[in-house]
């Protein structure tokens, strides 16, 4: 009602009534689109914290490898080193795409070890080795399924956050899209198995 004491006709309750329904609209839409980011945003951190743990076991798991083998191995010093070198280059507390390159240069790194070990029968015919290499092979195996999921869950984030009217709260909140866990170039190159030419 007017300050005036006058009751409003019904063209302004009419426009009043069509002002208050868009505000509702626009509060619902902004509401609603901030909770389906922030579920999306949870979903690629639960993601990858599924890849950080196979990672981690995968990681646990490679200076027993190295160990067993180490003896048979000796004068294969560089493959040893190489594996040696590419876990310790690993920290969680890289950015998500430093963590993607040494997870592909450590996974580069076992496929050369178990390409080198494949030449040896008394090595691949050992039990302990035979068991680790199933065992990493699988963690290999699981760390793939986690990124590919970790890599779906980051779309979703992405594609979301840069449609109307996601892009225009992202842009208000200060989201950005987020890297993929993928490897560069250089990473996807098959390792060679000849230890002269590696």
């Amino acid at each position: 009602m007017p300050d005036d004491g006058r009751v409003m006709t019904p063209e302004q309750l009419a426009a009043s009534f069509a002002v208050l329904l868009v505000v509702v609209i626009i509060t619902f839409l902004a509401i609603t689109t901030y909770n389906q980011i922030i579920a999306l945003h949870n979903r690629i951190s639960k993601a990858w914290a599924n890849v950080d743990v196979a990672l981690k076991q995968r990681y646990d798991e490679l200076p027993n490898l190295v160990e067993a083998v180490r003896d048979v191995m000796a004068w294969e010093q560089d493959v040893l080193t190489e594996v040696t070198e590419r876990r310790a280059e690993y920290s969680d507390h890289d950015s998500i795409p430093r963590q993607a390159e040494t997870a592909e240069a450590t996974s580069s790194a076992v496929r050369h070890l178990f390409a080198v070990v494949e030449r040896y029968p008394e090595v691949k015919s050992a039990g302990n080795v035979a068991a680790l290499q199933d065992e990493i092979a699988r963690l290999e195996n699981l760390i793939a399924d986690r990124r590919e999921l970790y890599n779906d869950q980051v779309y979703r984030y992405n594609t979301r956050i840069a449609q109307v009217p996601a892009n225009l709260l992202a842009g208000v909140l200060g989201w950005r899209g987020l890297p993929f866990f993928a490897a560069d170039d250089a990473e996807r190159e098959r390792p060679s198995a000849n230890l002269r030419e590696a």
